[in-house]
């Protein structure tokens, strides 16, 4: 997370006060006695908040705050105020100031503003990042989310179908994403301008088969949930496959399709025919450490479409989604994401559980790898930084990593 803190007050005293109660506190402090001095360090790129009081010689605090808004709208500024001068500081809110205190503050409070600033930022940058990585990658990258090795096996996998241009077994639990990795698959087998076709294979009559093959003649036929395709319909599929069409089939399913051909519930013949290269995504409760990008990324989607400020996501948020199985996988991650974008935070016991679900030991270490892997990104791999935030000592934060198996350099920039 940044610690920056730029700092505009023409009070030197003042200035020296707040900044060291600042610095105390592990934050770096800029100093800056006027707009002027303080207007050169507000550039795009600027990874801090603004602490600035509002009465100033010349060009005063609303000042800097509407420079501050012209460069970056989402640059956290916090104005300080006279003592009983909440008129002022309203107008302040009003503009677009992120908060407000009184002169004299308390270090407390001072502290706990600034830090709520700075985990809003931290937010706003990492979304950015991830926004950049995936515009800057492939449709894989795009749109298959995710910072683990299972994800990124997945992402090599899905690529790896796509050059190969040979039908596409996709298998994944409900809520998995089959269908979206269908489409990814598509995108990246050459044209993305040809047809991709999603049927339902559920109800698929022989008639509306052919005539889906026909509309996605030279592109990509994706069956959801081939498994409920009729036996009729199985034997038209396998036909249409053996033409030589040049339409590429991809077929999604959350059953066992092996054990589906050995209850005499679907084509054998068939089954290999699609299972030439398979696909398996892996379920959410494998791959916990992607659950907190997994969640910004969809609140910072629910808060777009909804016109909202994205709320701020707490450690004890991250936690109680870590410590969830997640039947429902990204499908009711995203659902959980919606309705914590709008104000109404998490559910009780949001996620569920499964039968198989882990024991309290093995739950707890879930949650305390992903919590030191997210303080270590928000700090860019600064251990020292991370330690202070999650308030450990450095052995204990270094012994913790090592049990874990987790490399600061790993998340340095």
């Amino acid at each position: 997370m940044t610690n920056t803190v730029l700092l505009v007050d023409d009070d030197a005293m003042v200035r020296e006060a707040l900044g060291q109660t600042l610095e105390l506190d592990g934050l770096t402090a800029i100093l800056a006695g006027s707009y002027i001095e303080a207007k050169d360090h507000i550039v795009p790129g600027f990874d801090g908040v603004i602490l600035s009081d509002i009465r100033m010689p010349g060009k005063d605090g609303f000042a800097l705050l509407e420079r501050a808004q012209s460069v970056d709208p989402e640059l956290p500024v916090i104005l300080l105020t006279g003592e009983g001068d909440i008129p002022t500081a309203v107008r302040g809110i009003n503009e677009g100031a992120f908060d407000f205190l009184e002169k004299p503050c308390e270090p407390a409070a001072l502290l706990a503003v600034v830090g709520r600033a700075l985990r809003t930022r931290a937010l706003v940058l990492e979304n950015r990042a991830l926004k950049a990585r995936a515009e800057s990658g492939d449709a894989a990258a795009r749109l298959l989310f995710g910072e683990s090795a299972l994800a990124e096996d997945l992402r090599n996998r899905v690529r790896a179908a796509a050059r190969a241009q040979a039908e596409v077994l996709i298998c994944g639990e409900p809520g998995s994403g089959t269908s979206k990795v269908a489409e990814v698959v598509h995108l990246l087998s050459g044209d993305a301008t040809r047809p991709f076709i999603k049927l339902p294979a559920s109800g698929l009559t022989a008639d509306a088969l052919e005539a889906a093959f026909s509309r996605a003649e030279e592109g990509t036929l994706f069956l959801d949930e081939v498994a409920a395709l009729e036996g009729a319909t199985q034997y038209l599929l396998l036909d249409l496959l053996d033409r030589a069409s040049k339409t590429r089939v991809v077929a999604g399913t959350y059953r066992d399709l092996e054990a589906e051909v050995g209850a005499g519930r679907f084509n054998p013949d068939l089954f290999y025919k699609l299972d030439v290269l398979r696909i398996r995504i892996p379920a959410l409760r494998e791959r916990k450490d992607d659950i907190p990008v997994l969640f910004r990324h969809y609140v910072s989607i629910a808060s777009e479409q909804a016109a909202l400020t994205p709320p701020e996501i707490e450690h004890d948020v991250i936690a109680q989604l870590m410590a969830q199985d997640w039947p429902g996988n990204a499908r009711a991650l995203m659902n959980a994401a919606m309705r914590f974008a709008m104000g109404l935070g998490l559910a009780d016991g949001e996620g569920g559980a499964s039968d198989a679900r882990p024991g309290l030991a093995e739950q707890l270490a879930h949650v305390e790898r992903s919590l030191l892997i997210e303080a270590l990104r928000r700090h860019e791999g600064g251990a020292s930084a991370a330690a202070r935030e999650l308030q450990l000592p450095r052995k204990t934060f270094y012994d913790k990593l090592a049990r874990h198996r987790i490399r600061p350099e790993a998340y340095r920039s």
